[in-house]
This record gives structure tokens, sequence and C-alpha cells, in this order.
């Protein structure tokens, strides 16, 4: 009984380049015989050779067709090579799988870690205003607790004058500042002219904080053995303005009476008008 005729596919290729090469069929003069693959020159595919391997191979359906009507059948077996190739690509196919699983992974281990950074990021954020607060906080409790600390003696500069020069500058630019370094020197330097032009200072303040009342005391305190200094006559127009700014007319044309005593010769032209007007506002006879 004659057996099938084995084909491996590559060998089938190798038909089909014998073909184009000697125009005969290699099934015919080797039956059963090994056929050796020869090494196939690069070719450039025009038209003419396109036409001359579909010839070749139309040759090679002819022959096949011939063995299997002779009864002897042709079964094409897959190339060794092919396998071994075809098993390079599976374990292939099976690594990039691997591979694929590995970044989608390392990609979900990337998302937490962003998530959690992010996270981190708000959570810092969040600590840095709530320190930030406290620590505003702390600033204003300690300056709330210097501000209203009691009064000392001090003298950052030790002279008088000195203190009083430094206490207005800083009045100018923090008024609550300011105004306790006034009092300060009140407190330093009792009973000379620069205490009496710190309280006068401290008048003024009293009335831009609207504190009428406070005025009233801090330019009496000023005018204390009515001295006979450049601001006098002016502290005396203020301490009457803040009496009839708390309803006490009788005491401000009172303070206007000693303005008129005391002070009027040598004041200046506005400050005795300025006088004039109070009186009437005040109602004094």
């Amino acid at each position: 009984m004659k057996q099938p005729f084995r084909l491996k596919m590559s060998v089938a290729a190798t038909a089909i380049g014998l073909c184009v090469i000697g125009g005969t069929s290699a099934i015919a003069q080797n039956r059963g015989a090994p056929v050796a693959q020869p090494v196939i020159p690069a070719v450039e595919w025009d038209k003419r050779r396109l036409d001359q391997l579909d010839r070749n191979v139309r040759r090679l359906e002819r022959a096949l067709t011939q063995r299997n009507a002779a009864g002897q059948p042709v079964i094409v077996e897959p190339d060794p090579e092919v396998i071994a190739l075809q098993g390079q690509v599976s374990l292939m196919e099976r690594r990039l799988a691997d591979l694929e699983a590995t970044f989608r992974r390392v990609n979900a281990e990337n998302e937490r870690m962003t998530f959690d950074l992010d996270e981190a990021t708000r959570n810092n954020a969040d600590l840095v205003r709530r320190v930030d607060a406290l620590e505003d906080r702390i600033k204003t409790l300690q300056e709330e607790a210097e501000l209203n600390a009691p009064i000392t003696a001090n003298s950052p500069t030790g002279d008088a004058a000195g203190d009083l020069q430094a206490a207005m500058r800083l009045s100018g630019q923090d008024t609550r500042r300011g105004m306790r370094a006034l009092e300060t020197v009140t407190v330093t330097w009792p009973d000379t002219p620069q205490a009496k032009e710190a309280y006068s200072r401290l008048g003024d303040i009293h009335v831009a904080g609207r504190d009428n009342a406070s005025a009233v005391s801090a330019y009496a305190q000023a005018l204390t053995g009515w001295p006979r200094t450049p601001w006098a006559a002016e502290t005396v127009l203020k301490l009457a303005e803040a009496l009839r700014a708390t309803d006490r007319q009788t005491q401000a044309c009172g303070a206007l009476n000693e303005f008129t005593r005391r002070y009027a010769e040598a004041a200046t032209a506005q400050q005795k008008t300025r006088a004039t007007q109070l009186r009437t506002r005040a109602e004094c006879s």
C-alpha cells in the first residue's frame, strides 16, 4: 500500500521557489525523498515576476491534483520550525499579558499614591492654615496682654523731652501703642511740662476715638496749674468743646472764661474766633 506523500508547509514554499527556478515539479522527481531548502535570493516583485509566480503555483496545484487522482494523496504537515515559532509566539503573548497586568497594577498603585499625595497635600495645607490662625491668635493675645499691662515708669531715651517725642512719633504709627507711650511719659516724668503735653496729646487721641469723656479728663490733667505753654490755649478750647459734647455747658462756659482771662491776649485770631463761636453754641452768658 502506497503511503501518502507528506508535504511540510515550509517544503511547499520551497517547491514554489523551485518551480520559479526550474519550471518543473519537484514532487514528481523526488518521491519520498527529503527536499533541501535552497537559499532564495531577495526578489523585486514586479508584475512580470508576480505573473510567473502565479503560473508556478498553478502548476503545483495541477501536480497535487494529479497525485491525488493517482491515489497518492498529499498531506500537508506543519513544519517543526513553524510549531516552535508558534510556541515562542504563545510564550511572548503570555509574557506580554503578564507585562500588561504588571503595568495595570503599577498604574493602580500610582493612582493610589497620587490620591494619597493629594490628600496629604490638602491635609498639610489645612494644618498650615490652622497653625497660622493659632499663631495669629497667640500674637493677638500677646499684644493684648502687653497693651493692657499696668503702666510703669520707663524711659526709653533717658530724657523727658526725648521720651515725649518718641511717644508722639509712635502714636502717629500705632494709636494704641502710642497711647501707652504717652501714658508712660506721664508716669515716668510727673509734674513736668512734658507730662502735661502728653496728657494734651492723649486728649486728642480720645476725641479722635469719639471718647469725649476720657478727653475731658486728659485735657483737665494737661491744664493743671494753667501752664503758660504754646499748646495751652488750644487745649483750653478743646476742653470746652469736649465738655459741650458731653452736655456740660456750664463747665464749658467756665473753660472759655479761663481762656479769655488767661490766654486770649496771646491767642491767635483764629483761636479767638473759635472761642466766640463756642460761647454761642454753649449759650454762655
